[in-house]
């Protein structure tokens, strides 16, 4: 073996060392690459894919557009470095950020996947056996109201059930609508048609938790036409019964639908604050709702990331850490400086801890988490997740492995998003799965 033969050993070595335990910034993390996906626009890497990435018995899966718009899936074992990717039947618009592609898995094992919304008919399939990756023939799943389909999400339920998520109507006049799959009829039923009403008048932007107890907490901002500066507000209400009844943080149950005049306030936030919509939320193991997102504080010029919180009452951190100002004006996927932002919390030495996974243009546009291991105390540890710029990423993660034994799995790609729908000229980038250890932090974090 000759010198030069060595030194290319052992630089293969290294950089694989460095991929396993963290890179040059030290960290505990491993990093597996899956295959290259579409990176024209952020389709594949937007915060509202409930879910990209999604565990079960020991086996993870993922889902993403390949550069021939292909719906293409992932497998693998879990802790396994090595994935199994099939190209599916299925292709979807992915040139509009809005179309992403959603899975899960029920508790049966079988896959769940609809993709390429954007104000059309329901695209949605499930995989012929459990954990396989072959898919059936595309199902209505209620055929009411399945139309006029974006923003398509599923969660988990106790028992292995699930529920599905969608906006029927557009930008400013939409309604939320709720479906739920029954494990053992393995049949679909309409929940609610039209949850929380925008009278016409606007839509409910919403992001949503299942605590361990199966309590669902659902919250929104209010927008008032197209465009992002119009939205407002943060709503919340809760239901403990699948999603049938919903009430207030205080109990007071809601006549339904919900609107404008009859929602609870978790935080009063005017338009034209630079707030934005479809974000994160988390419920912990004694079902305390969390909320992130950002918006602009008045006489401010910088908008910030805020956790929204009820302990005892509603109350908002402003994380603060932010240096550089910018505005939300406009309708369609925008090209924004920072990422919208992901939650977790649990408890840890009997504290309050949470973690706020991002991305920020200030700091390299890597993935990044804000740590505070008590948030009775303003104390943020930022670290970075990535060595390297993740362009216009945005945060999604395993919320199944997360839940069943506290192991963040996050779903990381380099994606450029232009303004107003843009598609930028860019070859495919690697589609990879960050696992990141909370350290310290990470010693009871299992809700």
């Amino acid at each position: 073996m000759n010198r030069i033969t060595r030194y290319m050993l052992f630089s293969l070595v290294l950089s694989n060392l460095l991929i396993a335990f963290g890179g040059s910034n030290g960290h505990a993390q491993t990093i597996t690459t899956v295959a290259d996906g579409w990176a024209g626009n952020s389709v594949n890497a937007v915060i509202f894919r409930r879910n990209s990435i999604a565990s079960w018995k020991g086996y993870q899966f993922i889902a993403f557009y390949d550069q021939e718009k292909n719906v293409v899936l992932g497998k693998r074992k879990l802790g396994s470095a090595s994935w199994i990717t099939k190209k599916t039947q299925y292709q979807g618009d992915a040139s509009d950020a809005h179309r992403s592609i959603s899975l899960i898995v029920d508790g049966a094992g079988y896959l769940h996947i609809s993709w390429n919304h954007h104000g059309n008919a329901l695209n949605y399939v499930k995989s012929l056996a459990p954990a396989s990756l072959a898919l059936g023939e595309k199902l209505a799943m209620t055929g009411k109201k399945e139309d006029n389909v974006t923003y398509p999400e599923f969660y988990t339920l106790n028992g292995g059930n699930l529920l599905f998520l969608y906006r029927d109507g557009s930008s400013g006049n939409g309604n939320l609508m709720i479906n739920r799959y029954d494990l053992k009829t393995g049949k679909w039923t309409q929940v609610q048609d039209g949850l929380i009403d925008g009278e016409g008048k606007r839509n409910a932007y919403w992001q949503m938790a299942v605590d361990a107890k199966g309590i669902i907490h659902l919250s929104w901002v209010w927008r008032e036409s197209p465009d992002v500066a119009s939205n407002h507000d943060m709503c919340y209400a809760r239901s403990a019964d699948g999603g049938k009844t919903w009430e207030k943080s205080d109990g007071e149950k809601y006549q339904l639908p919900i609107t404008l005049t009859s929602a609870e306030y978790a935080c009063r936030i005017p338009q034209q604050s630079e707030l934005i919509n479809q974000t994160s939320m988390f419920a912990d193991a004694e079902g305390h709702p969390f909320i992130a997102t950002y918006w602009r504080e008045a006489g401010q010029t910088i908008p910030q990331y805020h956790v929204i919180y009820n302990d005892a009452g509603w109350k908002t951190i402003n994380l603060g850490f932010r240096k550089t100002p910018f505005s939300l004006s406009g309708a369609g996927t925008k090209s924004i400086p920072i990422s919208r932002p992901q939650i977790l919390a649990w408890k840890h030495r009997g504290k309050q801890a949470i973690a706020l996974l991002f991305r920020d243009q200030d700091r390299g546009n890597k993935a990044s988490v804000a740590i505070n291991a008590d948030l009775g105390q303003q104390h943020w540890e930022l670290k970075e997740l990535s060595d390297e710029s993740l362009g216009s990423w945005e945060p999604s993660y395993d919320t199944e492995l997360w839940k069943n034994k506290g192991i963040l799995n996050l779903y990381i790609q380099k994606v450029i998003q232009l303004d107003a729908e843009g598609k930028a000229n860019v070859n495919p980038s690697p589609v990879r799965v960050l696992e990141y250890q909370l350290t310290k932090y990470k010693n009871d974090v299992k809700n």
